[in-house]
């Protein structure tokens, strides 16, 4: 099973990619027209957000930035990172973003900041910036499950309720369930199972979602453990050879099979070189992919 803060990012990662509006509506954006999820690292070239969302609202004429940071519980650090996506996205973008930092679950006194001042030495230059902090405890349930938006449901487990948390998961299941779309309904629940998880450890609570059967089986969980593999490889390929060819690296990180992952494991330790690594990985036979009825072709009328 994969590190519990790993499997938050990743978790997180797909919700910015699949659900940005449900994010921004947490942040407060009540006027969301449509949205688009952008590849941060085409934008920001050096530490990159969680996410980069566009929104447009309405009544506004163009798209706009909306920097997400997740953060588990309430660091100094969040808001440092905010300070440098508002500096990065100017310099990059020449406009300032919207910077939205949503934290998890509360730590003793701690709060993250909702704003940063550096000055210059010469006590007149400074740099600043402010950004809305959403802390997710502090939201009422209630209001989000009656959205009935599967892309919400994720984020209630955390969330302020005065139902017991067995009622609170079980509507969220009902409305994944009802509303997901097909190709989602797996990651919606698995998503809402880790942030369960951040607040929850009673295994009961976590059957209501499926428990580790659906951990284990969902696709999200695969790629997240398979990113560790990943990573094994390739340290231990640039160990032996030197510099990984952006090409081979790609192809190394499309591998989520663990079975497939166990055999490149051996070829990275025993190859002569990259070249022969390379050809060795396209030469392991891949098992079939999981049948989906909708590759089926349409029956003929």
């Amino acid at each position: 099973m994969p590190e519990p803060a790993k499997d938050k990012d990743k978790s997180a990662k797909w919700l910015i990619e699949h659900h940005g509006d449900a994010i921004l509506r947490l942040g407060g954006v009540t006027d969301l027209v449509r949205w688009q999820a952008a590849a941060a690292e085409l934008v920001l070239p050096t530490k990159l957000p969680d996410g980069l969302l566009f929104a447009w609202r309405a009544g506004r004429d163009h798209p706009e930035p909306f920097v997400v940071e997740i953060a588990t519980y309430p660091e100094l650090r969040a808001a440092e990172q905010a300070l440098r996506d508002l500096l990065l996205v100017y310099l990059v973008r020449g406009e300032v973003a919207n910077i939205l930092v949503l934290v998890l679950r509360p730590k003793g006194q701690l709060r993250v900041p909702d704003h940063a001042h550096r000055p210059g030495s010469d006590g007149v230059t400074a740099l600043g910036g402010w950004w809305r902090v959403v802390e997710l405890w502090t939201l009422p349930a209630e209001p989000v499950l009656a959205t009935a938006d599967p892309g919400m449901m994720p984020w209630v487990p955390l969330m302020h309720a005065d139902e017991p948390p067995e009622i609170v998961l079980q509507r969220c299941r009902e409305v994944i369930d009802r509303h997901a779309p097909a190709d989602e309904h797996e990651s919606l629940i698995t998503v809402t199972q880790v942030f369960t998880r951040l607040r929850y450890k009673d295994p009961k609570l976590l059957s209501i979602l499926g428990g580790k059967t659906v951990m284990i089986e969902s696709p999200l969980i695969r790629e997240i453990v398979a990113e560790s593999s990943h990573k094994h490889i390739l340290k231990f390929l640039v160990t032996r050879f030197g510099p990984v060819p952006p090409e081979l690296a790609a192809e190394v990180r499309s591998i989520l099979d663990e079975t497939v992952l166990d055999a490149v494991v051996e070829l990275a330790a025993s190859s002569p070189d990259l070249e022969h690594f390379g050809a060795g990985v396209r030469a392991i036979p891949r098992p079939p992919e999981p049948w989906d009825p909708a590759d089926e072709p349409e029956p003929n009328a």
